[in-house]
């Protein structure tokens, strides 16, 4: 009993310490992509627009400047958040820590829907419907299919076999749809298409859609975060500790689903961010998903932000997609912490 109480003090020191961090961390984040971009900005300029100081010529340019992208900077950061949200809980429901948002195939049919509207030159309100539409699409249509592994029927070691197997079958049938839409797409849109395939933050506008989505889902799972901690643990014994199996994980699809479905019909398929930074949050500060939850939020948030900097400054004042740069960063980052993970 000495020991656990010790433990949970020692768990509220941490989450006391680390999360003030990460906040500040991620608020840097944002007046970094305020400052940096194609178009150079004086530090004079810069505080004058923030504090709305009319001292200078140039405040009224300055300030539109940081307003286009503070804009962006805050859809990446919801974003990220969002993806690395749902990373964690899809790890906890398939009990892998390698898993990720996309594993299930929700991306794929937001990709179909998206595709479909940008082939028709559709508004682009109507190509985030569409990608929103086609992900909750796919995340029904997989828990019709899949609903006796959801409802607490487990395989070999708490995992969800028939849930994943089927996931990966509709995000291949998914991935045969988005082949065929570029093939008989117009030349004109499929750049376009494949930009959004690749993941992009050019055209995103703030919306509050997504900060709604991410504040529930993110108040659900610090919630559910005990259960969650259980289920990791003692994923067969569960239900005798107290756990409605069936109930949480049915949460935790649903939540995960919809959290994948914001973030990519906002921004497209933005690959790595919902995998690494869950990883690399859960080998530095541990399993306990009290902590865990709300550090990759922010860690993910701060993440996607300083990558889509990157995209639009590197080669300035031509724009890389976001996507591609979080590949060129997660791929390294990812293959280090499985070495480590090796090596430990």
């Amino acid at each position: 009993m000495n020991e656990t109480r010790q433990s949970n003090r020692v768990k509220h020191v941490t989450m006391r310490s680390i999360l003030p961090v990460l906040f500040l961390l991620s608020f840097l984040s944002i007046l970094i992509a305020c400052a940096i971009g194609s178009v150079d900005l004086t530090l004079t300029d810069f505080l004058n627009a923030l504090t709305l100081h009319s001292g200078t010529e140039n405040v009224g340019m300055t300030t539109s400047v940081i307003d286009l992208r503070l804009h962006r900077a805050l859809s990446a950061f919801v974003t990220g958040a969002t993806l690395s949200l749902a990373g964690v809980l899809m790890q906890a429901l398939l009990r892998n820590p390698l898993a990720d948002p996309y594993i299930l195939g929700v991306s794929g049919g937001a990709s179909v829907g998206a595709l479909a509207a940008l082939m028709l030159f559709a508004a682009t309100w109507v190509v985030d419907a569409a990608a929103f539409g086609g992900a909750l699409a796919i995340s029904v249509l997989l828990y019709l299919l899949a609903r006796r592994d959801l409802r607490g029927v487990m395989g070999a070691e708490g995992s969800a076999p028939l849930l994943l197997l089927t996931g990966v079958v509709l995000a291949s049938g998914s991935g045969a749809l988005v082949s065929l839409l570029l093939s008989i797409a117009p030349d004109s849109q499929v750049r376009g298409m494949v930009f959004w395939l690749i993941g992009d933050l050019s055209d995103t506008q703030f919306r509050w859609l997504p900060w709604v989505v991410l504040v529930g889902a993110l108040a659900f799972s610090c919630r559910a975060a005990r259960g969650m901690n259980v289920l990791a643990l003692h994923a067969e014994n569960a239900a005798t500790l107290g756990i409605d199996v069936g109930s949480l994980r049915r949460r935790l699809f649903f939540c995960s689903a919809l959290l994948t479905a914001s973030a990519v019909s906002s921004a497209g398929s933005i690959g790595f961010v919902g995998l690494i930074v869950p990883h690399a949050c859960r080998f530095a500060l541990g399993p306990d998903h009290r902590l865990l939850l709300p550090a990759a939020t922010l860690a993910g948030g701060t993440f996607l932000v300083l990558a889509d900097t990157l995209a639009r400054s590197v080669i300035a004042p031509q724009q890389l997609p976001v996507g591609v740069m979080t590949a060129l960063i997660g791929v390294p980052v990812f293959l280090l912490q499985l070495h480590r993970l090796r090596r430990s």
